[in-house]
């Protein structure tokens, strides 16, 4: 989640400048960029707790080690809560001290990886330091919601407030759960729309192949991802499908007015969160906002208002991709490659949407339902997602090779599917995996993933 915000620009007078916002996301070919952004949990070595936001092995000593590497604090309250770098990038924190990277634009996936490759080399060496150790893994597998701690950021307080309000499991998405998405562009609101509704579609086969979170507080669960599920019992007015995406008339003023109705969380004045959770952004444009009554929101009080939704595919100046579980080095570099496979090769782009144009609302509801518990084994048509995962595959690697972006030795970006189709071939999961272990070798000792599995 973000840093914090800064009210900026002139009152908004119209829902014109709302939407002129998006489409300045517009860009040429030559343009587009990839932004690859993955979270991990910190954990204490010897009891394998969460880390705390203070102390000697807490969160914010790993921020100010991490400050070697030439990173820059962001503060809040004097607290720092994210770090930022010329290159780009920058860190940032989720509730539950959830460590994530939010990379530069870059141009292909081999820049991403050395980044990624980068990051984790700093990481690991500030909490070896600490005695921390990372993991990616989708949720949890250990520890209760009342065990993890709060990070200190005032959009967070409000969030925590209020989410018991609309939904169940909306804690548990803020503190317990650790994803990897990529961010592409497009190069005009047709584009836009296309690769929307591709990617809306398949999120859940991404799920799919991603699934790597089926433990709950040190017990099996009847999902392979448990992340994924979560998300369908956090919030119904910001979270889902988004079916009006695939209907006549989608584009960046039909995805304004969906964000419109959206209920607000904050407004963000004089370095303060102010409480506006449950109120409508419209009032806000009519200045009849009731924590601020009379004034008018700001383009930033909109970009704010924009990072508050969270559907499966999210749309800002860019399109963000939100589908899978965190994981190890491999398939962190494995979902932008998938993304971009798909997305930015025109061919590609036209046989993914072939492949889904003709999916009814009820199939992506159904999909969207069954994929956490089942994953690739969910029945789907005349066979299953694997099969719907394995075409999807084929046409991201043909994309790659068409892409034809070299490294230094002359290998393209498909290289980078090798883990996705390792899954995919073998049908068993990286959550999958767990759960044999945990039944079979570790014998229901939870520990072990922490163990074998941390970065």
């Amino acid at each position: 989640m973000a840093a914090p915000p800064s009210t900026s620009g002139a009152p908004i007078t119209s829902k014109r400048e709302l939407i002129e916002y998006l489409e300045v996301g517009c860009k040429t070919e030559t343009e587009w960029r990839i932004g690859t952004e993955h979270e991990k949990f910190v954990f204490q070595k010897d009891t394998y707790f969460p880390a705390p936001y203070e102390g000697s092995w807490g969160i914010r000593a790993l921020l100010e080690g991490l400050q070697r590497f030439d990173w820059e604090p962001i503060l809040e309250d004097g607290n720092p809560i994210a770090l930022r770098h010329q290159n780009g990038c920058s860190i940032t924190l989720e509730p539950g001290g959830q460590v994530e990277l939010a990379g530069a634009p870059l141009e292909n996936i081999h820049q991403t990886c050395s980044e990624v490759h980068s990051h984790l080399n700093q990481v690991k060496e500030i909490a070896s330091e600490l005695g921390v150790g990372l993991i990616g893994i989708g949720f949890n597998p250990k520890w209760e919601r009342t065990d993890i701690p709060w990070m200190p950021k005032g959009r967070y307080k409000i969030m925590r407030d209020y989410m018991p309000k609309v939904g169940s499991l909306g804690l548990d998405m803020m503190l317990r759960t650790s994803t990897v998405q990529v961010n592409l562009d497009f190069k005009s609101e047709i584009d836009m729309v296309k690769k929307f509704r591709t990617s809306l579609a398949l999120q859940p086969i991404a799920t799919a192949m991603f699934a790597d979170s089926p433990f709950h507080e040190g017990r099996s669960t009847d999902f392979i991802s448990y992340r994924s599920h979560i998300w369908e019992d956090t919030d119904p007015d910001r979270c889902g499908i988004l079916p009006f995406v695939f209907e006549d008339g989608m584009g960046f003023e039909r995805y304004v007015d969906y964000v419109l109705d959206v209920p607000m969380y904050f407004v963000y004045r004089d370095g303060n969160y102010l409480n506006a959770a449950g109120q409508s952004f419209r009032k806000f444009l009519d200045g009849k906002l009731s924590v601020l009554p009379g004034e008018i929101p700001t383009i930033g009080d909109w970009i704010d208002h924009l990072t508050t939704v969270f559907p499966e595919v999210r749309l800002k100046r860019f399109i963000e991709m939100r589908g899978a579980d965190g994981g190890p080095w491999r398939r962190l570099c494995a979902l932008p490659a998938l993304w971009t496979g798909l997305l930015y090769d025109q061919v590609s782009l036209d046989a993914a949407w072939d492949l889904v144009k003709d999916w009814t609302p009820e199939e992506h509801k159904y999909l969207r339902a069954e994929v956490p518990k089942y994953a690739l084994k969910t029945t789907f048509r005349n066979g299953k997602v694997q099969d719907v995962a394995r075409e999807v595959l084929e046409i991201a690697s043909a994309g790659l090779r068409r892409r034809n972006r070299l490294d230094s030795v002359g290998a393209d970006e498909t290289g980078f599917l090798g883990a996705l189709f390792e899954i995919v071939e073998s049908g068993q999961t990286a959550g999958e995996e767990k759960l044999h272990k945990f039944k079979t070798v570790w014998n229901g000792n939870i520990d072990q993933v922490f163990e074998e599995y941390a970065y």
